[in-house]
């Protein structure tokens, strides 16, 4: 089994590997799970005591903790000249946080959203895509792109700065609140934390338990390891939805959907010191099945200023259609 990049327990075969892979699924299944309410708990305290939206703080602090695997995976993998399949993984990325995750989250607890909050923000979670399709269509993403990109993303920072400054309380936190400071922060680097590794040991024990009973590779790749990408926007998110915080979790999953596209991405083609590589597949098939559910979870709720439940049933709909697509293409059963 391999933990962050690291060999362990080589020596083991057979049953006694599945054993300890078991073990330490279900840890890591506990630390996420407690992971989770800290993480949470702690986010949204600081919401509720400096009196910036919910839907900001996920947009930011929560949205950045959660990419913090993708990131550090992202670096590692481009400083060691291996960042060829860097824009697929950022668009399936995009699209599982957006059909899966959110589509998970609508179902369960469609709300409304402030119009005025979740307008610009979607716009340029929508327009990032769409952008990066354009500058992706000659084959590759160019040297100079990375600088658009990440002016996207300093619009979305500078927004969100804006209006988590409009949102905070003018008065000074009460002593008690102040009191709670250290210990909600390193509830929140706790939580961070236990998220992270939680979340590679069940990804790093599931495809060991899948191989040792004789699942197929393509068939780990697309379930384990894909959704081991997502791990911490999923915990998060269904944290979020146990403790009714759905500003939270949608702002987590825009937040975290920007960043991989504007800010890792562009990151990678610079540690990589040359454009990526841009493949058929991606332009014909991930790209406009990511923008259209894009354009389901943002065009509709700035037109609505609120979101609704069949929004989440068509988002996990082309979810199981993504998935289904790639499942029979990979097999040889068609060819995308």
């Amino acid at each position: 089994m391999e933990f962050f990049g690291i060999t362990l327990f080589g020596s083991l075969s057979g049953a006694s590997l599945i054993a300890v892979a078991a073990a330490i699924f279900i840890v890591g299944l506990v630390l996420t799970i407690k992971g989770g309410d800290w993480f949470v708990d702690s986010a949204s305290w600081f919401a509720e005591a400096t009196g910036i939206p919910k839907f900001v703080v996920g947009a930011t602090v929560v949205s950045f903790a959660t990419t913090l695997p993708e990131l550090l995976v992202s670096v590692r993998a481009a400083m060691n000249g291996s960042a060829q399949l860097a824009i697929g993984n950022a668009i399936g990325s995009v699209t599982a946080n957006t059909t899966l995750i959110m589509g998970v989250s609508l179902v369960a607890m469609a709300g409304v959203v402030s119009r005025k909050l979740f307008a610009l923000k979607g716009g340029l979670f929508l327009g990032s895509t769409v952008i990066l399709l354009l500058l992706s269509l000659g084959g590759e993403l160019p040297m100079w792109s990375p600088f658009v990109l990440w002016a996207i993303f300093l619009a979305f920072m500078v927004n969100n700065l804006i209006d988590g400054k409009k949102g905070a309380q003018n008065d000074e936190l009460e002593s008690h609140e102040k009191k709670e400071i250290p210990s909600k922060l390193l509830w929140f680097v706790l939580g961070t934390a236990a998220i992270v590794f939680g979340a590679e040991f069940l990804v790093s024990s599931g495809k060991t338990i899948a191989a040792g009973i004789g699942i197929s590779e393509t068939i780990i790749g697309f379930t384990v390891i894909a959704l081991g990408t997502s791990l911490p926007e999923l915990v998060t998110t269904l944290t979020a939805i146990r403790k009714k915080e759905s500003s939270l979790s949608v702002g987590n999953i825009i937040g975290a959907n920007i960043i991989d596209t504007t800010l890792i991405l562009p990151l990678c083609a610079v540690m990589s010191g040359d454009p990526l590589p841009v493949e058929r597949i991606n332009l014909v098939f991930d790209f406009p099945v990511c923008i259209a559910a894009c354009a389901i979870a943002v065009v509709p709720t700035i037109v609505m200023g609120k979101f609704k439940k069949w929004q989440g049933y068509a988002l996990l709909t082309v979810y199981a259609l993504y998935m289904l697509l790639l499942v029979l293409n990979e097999t040889g059963a068609i060819a995308l």
